[in-house]
């Protein structure tokens, strides 16, 4: 068998995009969620409650998101094995460190107070742009370790141990009522309905730019089009839109007739003329249109 051929190049800038992406995400944990105790889930939103709880000195936020950083990695490296491990490693050590160093920070001392939002002098004001911020720093960063080809961790662990024992549950699915249920806690834990829906707003703005970044920096998309007219439609698509396709042999489920499927890649301009292309040829044709997040190849940028 060949070997494979890692690229050095390619491994230090995963490496790179996974660092900055903790670090940016630690950073916006530190400055802006965990000084305003605004709970929006995960394992900032877990040591938040914890410690509105459990009223000790020596065991700060940090050290608590330290505790269950380390203690989920290793129950995910004992349950989930060393691939997840492999992933998770570098946010693991990376996250942990960035938090307790960006908290320190937020001290009056250090720069003048210039990170210590919480003593604003406009205090609602520091905390709608907390709110805000927490969102993009936290979905800019995750959405970076992820193109990193790493993972942030986390109660993800969790989302897997619960998926691996519920074979039918989405990870999706079980991840938001992770984080719904984290929520919910912090309303009570902390007892401010505001700072709740805060937090609430914070976390779709990470989920909105976790999208953006991650997934809506491409707009491409990928079509599957089901028609007898396949010839006429892939020519005019080949001729007009300069576009190359892939014709497949399929067999419909239900009738178990044998078909030709045409898949065609295209960009968001092109979107329009190969709807018009497909109708014009056949209007009752079977057309599945989906978003790629990368393509490769001739006629695409690498």
């Amino acid at each position: 068998m060949k070997k494979l051929k890692y690229d050095p190049r390619s491994m230090i800038k995963n490496i790179g995009l996974v660092v900055l992406g903790t670090f940016i995400l630690s950073f916006g944990t530190s400055i802006f969620l965990l000084p305003f105790n605004l709970v929006t889930g995960g394992i900032p939103g877990i040591s938040l409650v914890i410690s509105n709880i459990i009223s000790v000195e020596w065991l700060t936020v940090d050290i608590l998101v330290t505790i269950l950083t380390w203690s989920l990695f290793l129950i995910g490296f004992i349950v989930l094995g060393k691939s997840f491990a492999a992933k998770t490693l570098i946010s693991t050590i990376v996250y942990p460190i960035g938090v307790s160093l960006f908290m320190r920070l937020t001290s009056p001392d250090i720069l003048n107070g210039f990170f210590d939002l919480s003593s604003h002098a406009h205090p609602a004001l520091a905390l709608m742009i907390a709110a805000v911020s927490s969102g993009i720093c936290v979905g800019v960063g995750c959405a970076l370790s992820f193109l990193g080809g790493g993972s942030t961790g986390g109660v993800d662990v969790i989302a897997f141990l619960i998926c691996k024992i519920f074979k039918r549950l989405k990870h999706s699915t079980v991840m938001f009522f992770i984080d719904a249920t984290i929520i919910i806690l912090g309303m009570f834990a902390i007892g401010d309905f505001v700072l709740s829906l805060l937090g609430i707003v914070s976390a779709f703005i990470a989920a909105y730019m976790i999208d953006k970044v991650f997934i809506g920096r491409t707009k491409s998309f990928i079509a599957q089009i089901i028609s007898d007219e396949y010839p006429s439609i892939n020519k005019e698509i080949l001729e007009k839109v300069d576009r190359g396709s892939t014709i497949i042999d399929i067999t419909g489920g239900y009738s178990g007739e044998s078909k030709k499927m045409l898949m065609v890649s295209f960009t968001v301009n092109q979107y329009a003329e190969i709807i018009n292309i497909i109708n014009k040829h056949d209007k009752s044709a079977f057309v599945t249109i989906h978003r790629a997040h990368e393509i490769n190849g001739e006629g695409w940028t690498r």
